[in-house]
């Protein structure tokens, strides 16, 4: 009897079950050619979870930078959290007429070329909202010739100007692991040499060179590189995974992950930056 009445108290007074997560997913950044590269795909909200399932997470790479006369830059790698997926980063422009590659954000248009100075286009696949931008327009006037910049997860890439390369789109702020931090800005366009190369956007887009190396996106923001003159272009940042949810819960196992846990008030976090095939349960 006393057994009975211990079991339903237990159970009356037993704390709810965990059933929601705050997420941000961010995709790998697009590699820079002449145009900047686009930010990875930037996806925030909460997901509906069970306690004792193992849910899936991808960390996307960034793409490479591709030659100025070779190839575009490389499109970034999707990040995955159970079934939210973030959308890699478009690939800058190139000069040989390869055009910018769309994606989470799209890459900018290519400087100096005949056919493929239109950035590409951003939140490809659609989700709501928005997961990213389109990269800005390329030129083909002289003397700079000059490229567009990579879209960003809040703004589009910025079109060449004049003799002014386009600066990559604006990132987007988030404060999920209670530090308010810009991530997944797009790369700057490039100018010929002796004019003006696009900056990266704000949250870790690289910037472009007309001699040296250009500006890689940061790591673990899924920002863009930047655009190269006469070499190669940055490489994409890699993306990122970050959960969190209140800590009056249990905490999480995690498998094959990498993952640091930031400091938030009355909440665990898990900001997971590499992944082998990896899974969180909780």
């Amino acid at each position: 009897m006393i057994g009975a009445i211990t079991a339903a108290l237990n159970q009356r007074y037993a704390p709810p079950a965990l059933s929601s997560v705050e997420y941000l997913v961010i995709a790998g950044g697009g590699g820079a050619s002449s145009g900047g590269g686009g930010a990875g795909g930037y996806r925030e909200s909460t997901l509906a979870v069970s306690t004792g399932v193992a849910y899936t997470v991808t960390i996307g790479a960034g793409g490479a930078g591709g030659s100025y006369t070779g190839a575009k830059g490389a499109q970034g790698n999707n990040s995955v959290f159970s079934s939210i997926t973030a959308a890699e980063g478009g690939g800058g422009g190139q000069v040989n007429f390869q055009n910018a590659g769309a994606g989470g954000s799209g890459g900018g248009g290519a400087r100096a070329s005949a056919l493929a100075t239109v950035g590409a286009a951003g939140n490809t696949p659609s989700t709501s909202p928005a997961q990213g931008y389109k990269g800005g327009d390329g030129l083909q006037s002289a003397p700079a010739y000059p490229g567009g910049g990579g879209g960003g997860s809040s703004a589009v890439g910025v079109n060449a100007s004049g003799t002014t390369g386009g600066n990559g789109g604006a990132g987007t702020t988030s404060s999920i692991n209670g530090t308010s931090t810009t991530r997944a800005g797009g790369g700057g366009g490039a100018t010929d040499t002796g004019y003006t190369p696009g900056l990266g956007g704000s949250g870790g887009g690289g910037a472009a060179a007309t001699t040296g190396t250009p500006g890689a996106g940061t790591v673990n923001t899924g920002s863009g590189g930047g655009g190269s003159n006469n070499g190669t272009g940055g490489a994409g940042g890699s993306g990122l995974v970050i959960i969190a949810y209140p800590d009056t819960y249990a905490a999480a196992t995690l498998t094959n992950l990498t993952y640091t846990q930031p400091t938030r008030s009355g909440y665990r976090v898990y900001q997971i930056t590499a992944s082998a095939s990896g899974t969180i349960t909780f």
